[in-house]
């Protein structure tokens, strides 16, 4: 069958729609999945509380994932790079390349992330369903991440926060709604 044909109908998605969760760090709202896309690329966004640490070092094997930043400020470390971003700045952050990033501010930050092609986004899904990755135990997140082909440094985390001056784990963004409890 075509692949244009197996796409979902055109539609909006408004600013309370989409899934909402809790990664356990940051949030997600699930904007466009790959059913949608034809497998293409999915959309999350991301609220990030201040100061949040959104996960260890990590790498995707598979996806590259494109993090545009709607408002506040976004810190990466990128390889060795460190990278700050503010709204309008995307950042690119390839398949294979150890990174991270984090809400560089005192005030709430969003992103959108695009990850292609999609996939990943059952991960956060799947993540945010078990309660996030501070409720997971290690055995469990272990077998996600390999199943989504992510490799994860959790001995990473308390050198990030004390390089950059940052939490782990966040907290869900105020005003914003995760799983059924306000935030």
């Amino acid at each position: 069958m075509d692949q244009v044909a197996d796409r979902a109908p055109a539609r909006i998605v408004g600013p309370a729609e989409g899934k909402l969760g809790f990664l356990g760090t940051i949030g997600v709202r699930f904007l466009i999945d790959g059913g949608e896309t034809g497998g293409g690329f999915s959309l999350v966004e991301h609220p990030m509380s201040p100061r949040a640490l959104a996960a260890p070092l990590h790498r995707h094997l598979n996806e590259d994932e494109y993090s545009f930043v709607l408002e506040g400020r976004m810190g990466a470390l990128l390889g060795d790079q460190v990278v700050e971003a503010g709204p309008g700045d995307l950042v690119f952050k390839p398949r294979g390349q150890w990174h991270t990033f984090w809400n560089a501010g005192d005030r709430p930050a969003r992103i959108l992330e695009i990850i292609a092609p999609a996939g990943f986004e059952r991960f956060f899904e799947r993540l945010s369903d078990l309660g996030g990755v501070t409720a997971v135990p290690p055995e469990t997140l272990g077998a996600l991440c390999e199943e989504y082909a992510l490799e994860m440094d959790p001995d990473s985390v308390p050198g990030l926060l004390e390089r950059f001056g940052l939490r782990f784990p966040g907290e869900p963004v105020a005003g914003q709604v995760f799983d059924g409890a306000a935030g």
